[in-house]
């Protein structure tokens, strides 16, 4: 009887615990446009207990019942503050105003210091750093200012391209609202597709990666769209020398609903255009197009439908007329992207929320030349196309499961049916004696992908936190099946309330390569699966450093890593994309390469003077069995020595200055190191080993100027910049020529000082 008295208590006790446990969640927004915000930071200090908001403004946090101080803050916000007895379960929804509306001083929580997180190896970078940036030829671009950042190498002068630790271009997961973007270059890739007028944040991740990310092996770039003010009608946009655009955001149900609209377009074309002469024509331009909705279901749902448009076009016309004969040529080159996405979010309760997305994302490719001739009332036509691309459509489920602040667990699952079209060329003659259309190529190719993840971030002690979790993939295509269970393991050990040491241990696994052969970004890459001949990437990567934020709001992350990648793909030598004819597993080598170095980084995020500096010194290798003699050689983009620099001054109230420099060792090259004379006495070049001459170092600096002016309801700024200020002639590329038996080699530079002026306008 005793004992059976003793249990009862035991579960009356328990059952008491289990009812002072009480959970407040929400949601964090922006007050004045009603914008969830992502990762801000929800603190009760009175129980040292936090998180931080999801994809979608959620925060759940589960303490005992308490009186407690509820706070939260984010960067560039007013933090907010509030008193409350908890003592049973709290839906709290909090507004947060933006600092420079209320012209106050934003003091923000060390919970949201840089130290705190167990998340290494990845950098926010904020949308008003971005746009306040030194822009090329005026146009903010999202690509170039990631090119700013320690790890990240460029491609070459001008170029929107990113390598990351030793990847290649096609080792970057670029996700716009959670769809893939498989090209992400317009102007053949001097500027990206990603207007930053519609984007609300920016995230790279280079190493570290939790379990929810997968299907790159170098970095993950996720970029979000703008819902839309759901309060009051708002809009901004620009006019500068080569583009302009226009950005329209509002309610559609005022407080429930809102939509975000942005178009962006060249008018290269439109300005060459009168100064044509002869029966020549032709021109360029690109556009894109941004759209989002968003409905509040209810209380706990939330559909958001959003989608990207864009294109790029280059063409050329030619009429001939005679008396007897007359001609036509016509020839176009397009490539572009678009996606659509649906997302339906609802939260089941206080601590699970879940999101249900389904998406369409395309890429495509085509060249088209066409001739036709005219004699004497009969007509001859010859047509030549290529093609190529790749279709996705995809659904997935994630889940966020807060069950106490000490846990943060993710989990989802998500299919992806895959066409992938490796290239088909047709030719089509017509004439009075022959009549042919004639396509070869290679079949499209479908692939199914599945995957499956589950994270927990947990904190041990106060000291130490841990985000461990697995990443399993599967794919299927042409009657075989691949998967791989990739593990990562994120530490976190804070060692004072300013500093804290980070280690991580990734794997990652890639079904999906890029044939490219091309140095200045070229839209003619072809993405093509695995296959029983070309297996699946695969890469290791370790990593360990310190985090710090200083008293004046710096922070600084010192980081060193090593990765490995193997079965990345090369062509081979005199190798193409062209001759859709034979195989593309004939053309290209599979081999391996390795990554390894040292990363400094600065960021001042908020005050007058804001700014960013990064030092990166690494070495990068591949090695290929039938390249070079099978010995490793420098990849192209391997330097030695990285550096940026970037800063931003609020020189008057409204009056604006910034500046960046770069210095970057030069890119590693093949060059001939001798000649001999041919049978017929023409010299012929003798090449040593595979990237064996570095170019000239690279470095340039770059400023601008911003003249502003605010009224209550609009404000209007002038933008003067300039692009390379020193006229430092960067090598492009370099081509050896041989001129009476010398050999000479000739630097081709692309841009000197270019000056812009642009116009910008916010209402």
């Amino acid at each position: 009887m005793k004992q059976s008295m003793f249990v009862l208590l035991l579960l009356l006790f328990a059952a008491r615990l289990c009812a002072q446990q009480v959970t407040i969640s929400g949601y964090v927004t922006e007050k004045k446009s009603g914008e969830r915000l992502i990762g801000a930071t929800v603190f009760i200090p009175e129980k040292n207990a936090g998180t931080t908001t999801n994809a979608y403004g959620f925060y759940s946090i589960t303490i005992a019942a308490a009186d407690v101080t509820l706070k939260a803050s984010y960067i560039g916000y007013v933090p907010f503050s509030q008193t409350m007895q908890l003592k049973q379960d709290i839906s709290l929804n909090i507004e947060l105003e933006n600092a420079r509306d209320m012209k106050e001083v934003v003091v923000t929580s060390k919970k949201d210091a840089i130290q705190e997180r167990t998340q290494m190896s990845s950098i926010d970078l904020p949308i008003q750093t971005i746009k306040s940036l030194p822009a090329f030829l005026g146009e903010v671009d999202v690509m170039k200012a990631l090119q700013l950042l320690p790890g990240v190498q460029a491609g070459n002068e001008g170029a929107t391209g990113i390598y990351v630790r030793g990847g290649g271009p096609d080792q970057n997961l670029i996700l716009l609202d959670g769809v893939p973007v498989y090209n992400a270059s317009h102007l053949f890739g001097f500027f990206s597709v990603f207007n930053a007028d519609a984007v609300r944040s920016v995230e790279l991740v280079k190493g570290g990666f939790p379990a929810r990310y997968g299907g790159r092996l170098s970095s993950v770039v996720d970029i979000n769209m703008k819902e839309g003010n759901k309060n009051k009608l708002h809009g901004e946009g620009g006019i500068g020398l080569i583009a302009s655009r226009l950005t329209l955001e509002g309610p559609i149900q005022k407080g429930k609903s809102s939509f975000m609209i942005s178009g962006r377009r060249t008018y290269f074309d439109l300005i060459a255009r009168p100064f044509m002469r002869g029966n020549v024509k032709g021109g360029y331009y690109f556009y894109d197009l941004n759209g989002k909705v968003n409905f509040k279901l209810s209380e706990k749902d939330h559909l958001y439908v959003s989608g990207y448009f864009g294109n790029d076009k280059f063409y050329a016309k030619q009429n001939q007329d005679g008396n007897a004969l007359s001609t036509s040529f016509n020839s176009d080159l397009k490539w572009g992207n678009a996606t659509a996405v649906a997302r339906w979010n609802h939260q089941y309760n206080k601590k699970l929320f879940g999101n249900l997305t389904a998406y369409y994302g395309q890429y495509r490719f085509l060249i088209t030349a066409q001739t036709r001739s005219t004699f004497s009332g009969t007509n001859e036509d010859f047509l030549l196309k290529y093609s190529s691309g790749i279709n996705d459509k995809a659904v997935k489920y994630d889940f966020d499961y807060i069950p106490h602040p000490n846990h943060y667990i993710k989990a989802g699952v998500g299919y992806v049916y895959h066409t992938y079209k490796p290239g088909a060329q047709q030719t089509k003659v017509n004439t009075a004696g022959l009549k042919q259309d004639t396509t070869i190529g290679i079949k499209d190719i479908n692939a199914g992908e599945i995957d499956a993840y589950i994270e927990d971030d947990i904190k041990i002690s106060n000291a130490l936190k841990a985000n461990i979790g697995v990443h399993w993939t599967g794919f299927a295509v042409q009657n075989n099946f691949y998967n791989a269970i990739q593990p990562r393991v994120a530490l976190r050990y804070l060692i004072n309330e300013q500093l804290s040491a980070k280690a991580s241990f990734v794997q990652m696994n890639q079904f999906i390569h890029l044939l490219t052969n091309s140095s200045i970004g070229l839209p003619t890459d072809l993405w093509v699966p695995v296959t029983a001949r070309i297996p699946m990437q695969q890469s290791y990567q370790g990593a360990a450093g310190f985090a710090y934020t200083h008293n004046t709001g710096i922070e600084v992350t010192l980081e060193g890593y090593y990765k490995t990648m193997d079965n990345v793909l090369e062509y081979k030598e005199g190798a193409s994309f062209f001759n859709a004819g034979s195989n593309w597993e004939d053309k290209v080598e599979v081999g391996k390469g390795w990554s390894y170095g040292g990363e400094l980084f600065l960021q001042k995020k908020k005050g007058r003077f804001t700014g960013l500096m990064g030092y990166t010194l690494s070495w990068t290798n591949r090695q290929f069995a039938n390249l070079n003699k099978g010995e490793a050689f420098p990849y192209r983009y391997d330097r030695r020595h990285d550096f940026k620099i970037a800063g931003i001054y609020e020189l008057a109230k409204n009056i604006e200055v910034s500046a960046e420099w770069v210095y970057g060792t030069g890119n590693a090259i093949t060059m001939p190191i001798g000649y001999y004379n041919g049978p017929d006495g023409a010299a012929v070049q003798v090449y040593g080993s595979r990237n064996g001459y570095r170019m000239p170092a690279y470095h340039r600096a770059d400023v601008s100027i911003k003249f502003m002016k605010r009224k209550p309801n609009w404000e209007r700024a002038w933008v003067i910049a300039a692009y390379n200020v020193y006229n430092r002639y960067n090598p492009f590329y370099i081509y050896a020529s041989t001129t009476q038996g010398r050999t000479v080699f000739n630097q081709v530079s692309l841009f000197p000082i270019v000056p812009s002026i642009s116009y910008q306008f916010k209402f």
